[in-house]
């Protein structure tokens, strides 16, 4: 792996709450926007919070789902409902998103 193919890669946690209607949703929102938006340079990994208590206390998660970007620093939290993908590529990188590509507001 080149120093760039590096930088680029990204390390994302997503906690869940077992096959939680909610859960699942964000599971399906993630990795379409890993894979169309980020070109899969991410390693994704999935936690069930009831099966590991220990990293949801050293994580302070307090939702479920919650997405965590590790890398690249700083460290970034989405918690609750993931559905709007411009909202979840926000978190991810900030520099990538268009302001345009937010939520719709008066008028559009």
């Amino acid at each position: 792996m080149t120093s760039n193919a590096a930088a680029d890669r990204r390390a994302l946690t997503l906690y869940v709450n077992g096959a939680s209607t909610s859960s699942i949703h964000a599971l399906e929102i993630v990795r379409r926007v890993c894979d169309e938006k980020l070109g899969g340079h991410v390693d994704l990994e999935v936690i069930d919070v009831r099966q590991r208590p220990s990293l949801v206390a050293r994580d302070q998660i307090v939702a479920a789902p919650t997405l965590v970007k590790r890398l690249p620093v700083p460290v970034r939290r989405i918690a609750g409902d993931l559905s709007g993908s411009a909202w979840i590529r926000l978190g991810l990188d900030p520099d990538s998103v268009k302001v345009s590509d937010g939520p719709p507001g008066p008028g559009k």
